[in-house]
């Protein structure tokens, strides 16, 4: 079968998808998919409306039924859906009889295996069972993770004759691996729906999927760890932060001057209240590109200045965080180097040696570990635990995203509180 693209439109407000699925179709989409979000937020009112304002166009609804299957299909049948997504992790009995549900109401059953472990084995035994097609799903927290690849497509295809549905971090690149790998239903979703113009982007997939040539996208690719730095100089510490559900965030810090963007690995420092030693001495330890993270107490006098910034220029140092108090504030304004701190203050304090280096530090009310990752700019510093950074990462940027496409509906004319349907989602 020729190769069908399927929209996601995983929204929880009906009339930004409605928006977009008029978008989508104008750009040569095939099928359009009721998400689940949609499902959840507003019922399959959400399929009632998309067969009515779509009749020649075949709707999906992304149901992921676990139970009850043969009243969960014939619920989504009668408001018109075409095909219904049931779990491959759900039963025996509650998969054939969602099967023959939809044989009753003329309905089609995609099986989605996310979250099986032995994948082959049971889409085998949903095949036996008279499913009508196999969905692949790279799951959103795992693309977070920069997890994305086809090779269990290849092994799909190999093992069954059902066409494969394949979703997950697809765009008018990744498209044609995944046709080329073996998907016959290729589900997109953020690359149309975060898109500024939907209609263009869709088109731009479809045309990959029919010439077998991939195109650029200026959409964000997922990444793993060794690409997260160039992205996090794109984002924003507040993007950051709605990735990190509101946390991170380095409190009573502030830029000395705006314009500030700094990004790297944390090289820690403790140190007694105005005792500068240390911090010094940090700056010959300290690798380039990492930020000096220094914890002062919060108190002042100056642990920082104009001479350590100089030091830290030559040795490409990316910035410095004081829990603390800084002075020479005019000068390192103009040599521009990034820095944050508690207090800005004319008094230094005394070399006499406490403290140490390269230890867990507390700042602001955020512990910090030595490699941490630190972000800076001018609403602030958030810290991003080494270990979660590719995930924070990719997510900061679908914030990112998203934001742009509704930049774009209120540039059109609308507000933001009419685009979210602010009063619906206030808390009852």
């Amino acid at each position: 079968m020729e190769p069908i693209l399927q929209v996601a439109l995983d929204f929880v407000d009906l009339p930004r998808a409605l928006k977009v699925a008029t978008e989508s179709i104008g750009g040569g989409a095939d099928w359009i998919e009721a998400g689940t979000p949609l499902i959840k937020s507003i019922g399959l009112e959400s399929v009632r409306e998309l067969r009515k304002r779509f009749p020649e166009h075949l709707i999906v609804a992304d149901m992921k039924t676990m139970d009850v299957g043969r009243a969960e299909v014939e619920i989504a049948a009668k408001a018109g859906a075409s095909i219904i997504s049931i779990m491959a992790a759900a039963s025996d009995s509650t998969i054939k009889d969602a099967i023959r549900a939809a044989n009753n109401y003329g309905a089609r059953i995609m099986v989605d295996l996310l979250g099986v472990p032995s994948i082959v084995k049971r889409a085998k035994e949903v095949e036996k069972f008279g499913a009508d097609y196999l969905g692949i799903h790279i799951s959103i927290d795992e693309q977070m993770k920069g997890k994305i690849s086809f090779e269990i497509v290849k092994k799909l295809s190999q093992a069954t004759n059902l066409p494969i549905a394949v979703a997950g971090g697809i765009n008018s690149e990744t498209v044609v691996d995944a046709i080329n790998a073996g998907a016959s239903v290729i589900i997109v979703g953020g690359a149309i729906t975060k898109a500024e113009n939907a209609k263009i982007a869709t088109r731009k997939i479809k045309k990959a999927m029919q010439t077998g040539k991939k195109i650029p996208t200026k959409l964000y690719k997922r990444v793993s760890e060794d690409g997260v730095k160039e992205i996090l100089f794109l984002v924003s510490t507040a993007n950051i932060s709605d990735a990190m559900h509101r946390e991170g965030d380095v409190k009573r810090v502030s830029p000395v001057f705006p314009g500030i963007k700094m990004v790297g690995t944390a090289f820690t420092v403790r140190t007694y209240p105005g005792d500068w030693a240390k911090p010094v001495e940090a700056v010959d330890l300290a690798n380039e590109g990492d930020v000096i993270v220094i914890d002062a107490g919060g108190v002042g006098p100056a642990v920082w200045g104009e001479l350590a910034t100089n030091s830290c220029i030559a040795k490409k140092i990316a910035g410095v965080v004081i829990d603390g108090a800084i002075r020479d504030t005019g000068e390192i304004r103009k040599l521009k180097f990034p820095a944050f701190a508690k207090i800005i203050t004319p008094t230094a304090g005394e070399p006499k040696g406490f403290g140490e280096l390269n230890v867990p530090v507390n700042i602001g009310g955020r512990k910090v570990f030595p490699g941490d990752w630190i972000v800076g700019d001018d609403d602030g510093v958030v810290v991003i635990p080494r270990k979660e950074v590719t995930e924070i990462t990719n997510r900061a940027m679908d914030v990112l995203e998203k934001e742009n496409r509704l930049r774009k509906e209120i540039k059109d004319g609308s507000t933001l509180s009419q685009i979210t349907e602010l009063l619906k989602w206030e808390k009852k």
